[in-house]
């Protein structure tokens, strides 16, 4: 496999963008790309205000802001970011269609022996891989929200995908500072299977009554240690994103993954959670 200097993130949302900040952290040169131009100015102003924050709390030096913002160039053209990288990472929406369509160009404008990785949440990463010449070099490099403080990186081998190209993949977490682990190709992976019987269970206590939102959060805290409640989580990840894994789980495994009614009401209200302003809480009132 190549050495990789230089790696392109498709996709400047919340994923690319914080992805690229930590790829430029970790000393390598970033192409983030992503075909609107507001959507990039967007990122690196994100992205410079999370490396001053960073500073404000003592975690990075003020001079790495600097550093890590002259890493960072940005491109509207699939093409222009698939000429001249070492490895790129596709972290755009969670739609087969538009995975398949944009590795299928990434194909043609990189090189062989670039590794094309996707950060799909629960996407079987042969499916993604069937659109490729080579799905050997096809991994699935699962990040976590957000990926400058989360830790975790599944590396998903598909059925096609080369031990090097795993290898590499694993390697590269492991130069971003993170604490990557092999997964099989399997819908939804390890922690988002596990992630979404959760909460689904916790969505079907809320709609039999047996406690508040609140209160289920509030217990999930202090009996199990987890940072943020199920109903704070799922608002962050937003709702209509947890009904859309769910509805593909429900697909591969059957009746025991099928979405709680209380979910498809929510989405169907308009409540997606904090990106919509309400949720299973009002972030209206908050603010």
């Amino acid at each position: 496999m190549r050495e990789v200097k230089r790696v392109s993130v498709i996709g400047s949302g919340i994923m690319g963008s914080g992805i690229a900040r930590v790829a430029a952290e970790s000393g390598f040169e970033v192409t983030l790309m992503d075909s609107s131009e507001e959507a990039l100015k967007r990122a690196l102003s994100t992205i410079e205000r999370g490396l001053h924050k960073a500073v404000e709390k003592g975690l990075i030096a003020q001079e790495k802001v600097a550093e890590a913002m002259k890493r960072i160039g940005t491109t509207s053209s699939l093409q222009e970011a698939s000429v001249n990288t070492d490895f790129v990472i596709e972290a755009v929406v969670e739609k087969v269609e538009v995975k398949k369509e944009i590795f299928s160009q990434l194909d043609q404008w990189t090189k062989p022996d670039v590794i094309l990785a996707t950060n799909t949440s629960q996407i079987p990463i042969t499916q993604v891989g069937s659109s490729v010449k080579d799905p050997s070099r096809v991994v699935g490099m699962h990040w976590f929200n957000p990926p400058v403080q989360m830790k975790l990186i599944e590396v998903i081998e598909g059925l096609l995908t080369s031990k090097e190209v795993l290898k590499a993949t694993f390697d590269l977490a492991l130069a971003f500072g993170k604490e990557p682990i092999f997964v099989k190709d399997r819908q939804g992976f390890l922690v988002n299977r596990a992630l979404g019987v959760f909460l689904a269970e916790c969505f079907r206590m809320l709609d039999e009554g047996v406690s508040t939102a609140e209160e289920i959060d509030k217990a999930i805290k202090l009996g199990l240690g987890h940072p943020m409640g199920p109903f704070e989580l799922a608002d962050m990840i937003g709702l209509d994103t947890i009904l859309n894994t769910s509805e593909q789980m429900h697909k591969v495994y059957g009746e025991r993954r099928l979405p709680p009614q209380i979910l498809r009401l929510m989405v169907a209200a308009g409540r997606f959670g904090r990106k919509s302003g309400a949720g299973f809480y009002d972030y209206t009132k908050k603010a």
